[in-house]
């Protein structure tokens, strides 16, 4: 736990008492400070006050005394409207926090030279987090994982010199961290999401940069520049006096990490001074994740370690689970778990990084369903349908073959059996199902649980 010794003797309201908001609690009460919490679920405020913590009604407490409340990421902070504590704080000239801003003023109080490295971006970022720890980790460093990720910030030991903060950030952190001042900034890229939040694209993006704009001068930006806004936020970066790392997989750089054809380059002052391949990590198949290396390598890079020694690290990164997961092989046939894939654009990755593909997909579906992964159908020997978009799949893949297998369980049998049947040297059986789990499962994660059950329980599997 990190003590938040910067509102020692001070009054501090918490609203949302999820994981990270019971966390900031316990964290505000250890170094000193009075909590006040809520939540608009009388379960949460029940939970909070079985931990010891004292609750009441913000609605009916006096904000005269209130030295900030604090915010869970998921409670509403400017669109579609405040949430009623945000508004409630802002008409009593309270400041509105999150847990990643506290983090950075005890980080400020305690331990100001601590590296820390942040890291954002609509898609890649947990990859990415994963992989700068397990670098670090390889390395004999003392990373601390946490933010968006799934560990509560302030529930990770406290900054301290040759300790390590890697903290994934989403936009709706970043929000509520006016103060957020990473030694290592990354943005690897910005797409549309989550635009009830934020109103538009540009203001989302607006809110991504403020990552990149808060490193100080002497710390490290590491940019994609594979979109218009990120370009932007390279530019004013360097503009500003900021150290530049950019990365792209689609075009060459003068000074950080591009693609030559399966090798990346790390490119300085317009010369190549380093090139190396990710043939030998399954985890990290495919160009999307040859960016997340690049973003890796460039922090680490900058974090003081050489090149031999992050490129040994990287390449035994096992992966993120449910994420491209290689689950397990039955002779010639592997099985990969991708069921973070809850829509076509995720899904595409993983269609990409394989050919010879026993696709099974489908759930509850996005708008869209999968027509925009048309051009790889070529790449899927078959399709195995199960849930609700099943029967609409079935219409879309048209005379790609395909059968409607309902369930999972059959589906995998079924694929399982093709995949080892066909002739291809190299078949895979991917759960990549472009949909959402809510007909069938209750997340991706249990979803992507029963798969791995489903093919480790076969015969004669052998686990990854």
């Amino acid at each position: 736990m990190i003590p938040v010794t910067t509102f020692r003797s001070a009054s501090v309201a918490v609203f949302g008492l999820g994981g990270s908001g019971l966390a900031t609690c316990a964290a505000l009460r250890e170094g000193g400070a009075r909590v006040i919490a809520w939540d608009d679920n009388p379960a949460s405020v029940d939970k909070a006050a079985a931990a010891g913590h004292e609750t009441a009604d913000l609605r009916t407490i006096d904000w005269s005394g209130v030295a900030a409340l604090v915010l869970a990421p998921g409670v509403p902070l400017t669109h579609p409207a405040p949430h009623w504590s945000v508004g409630l704080a802002h008409a009593h000239g309270v400041e509105v926090l999150g847990d990643i801003e506290l983090f950075c003023r005890e980080r400020r109080a305690t331990a100001p030279a601590s590296p820390f490295v942040a890291i954002t971006g609509t898609n890649g970022k947990s990859t990415t987090t994963a992989l700068v720890t397990h670098i670090l980790a390889a390395t004999g460093r003392d990373p601390q994982m946490g933010g968006n990720i799934g560990t509560a910030v302030l529930s990770l030991a406290p900054p301290a010199t040759g300790r390590t903060h890697v903290v994934e950030c989403s936009s709706f952190q970043i929000d509520l961290a006016p103060s957020l001042d990473p030694s290592v900034g990354i943005c690897l890229n910005v797409t549309p999401d989550h635009l009830d939040r934020h109103g538009t694209l540009d203001l989302y993006a607006g809110v991504k940069e403020r990552l990149v704009a808060g490193v100080p001068v002497g710390g490290t930006v590491v940019c994609g520049i594979d979109d218009r806004h990120t370009q932007a936020m390279a530019d004013r970066a360097e503009r500003a006096g900021r150290r530049v790392l950019r990365i792209s997989i689609r075009n060459p750089v003068a000074d950080g990490l591009c693609l030559d054809g399966p090798d990346i380059l790390r490119v300085a002052a317009g010369a190549v001074v380093k090139r190396f391949s990710l043939a030998g990590c399954g985890a990290l198949r495919g160009t999307h994740n040859a960016q997340n290396a690049m973003a890796a390598y460039a922090a680490c890079e900058a974090l003081g370690l050489s090149h031999e020694a992050i490129v040994a690290a990287m390449l035994t990164f096992p992966g993120l689970a449910h994420r491209m997961e290689q689950v397990g092989r039955l002779g010639k046939v592997l099985f990969v778990n991708d069921s973070k894939a809850t829509n076509a654009d995720s899904a595409e990755k993983a269609l990409a990084a394989f050919s010879d593909i026993y696709w099974i997909a489908g759930g509850t579906p996005k708008e869209g369903g999968i027509a925009p992964l048309a051009a790889y159908f070529p790449r899927i020997a078959k399709s195995y349908l199960i849930g609700k978009s099943a029967e609409d799949f079935a219409v879309t893949l048209g005379s790609h073959p395909h059968v409607v297998a309902g369930t999972l369980d059959k589906a995998v049998a079924m694929a399982a059996a093709d995949a080892a049947a066909g002739g291809a040297a190299h078949p895979v059986v991917l759960l990549s199902p472009a949909c959402a789990s809510y007909d069938q499962f209750p997340n991706f994660e249990v979803r992507g649980k029963a798969f791995r059950d489903l093919v480790l329980a076969m015969p004669g599997v052998e686990k990854v």
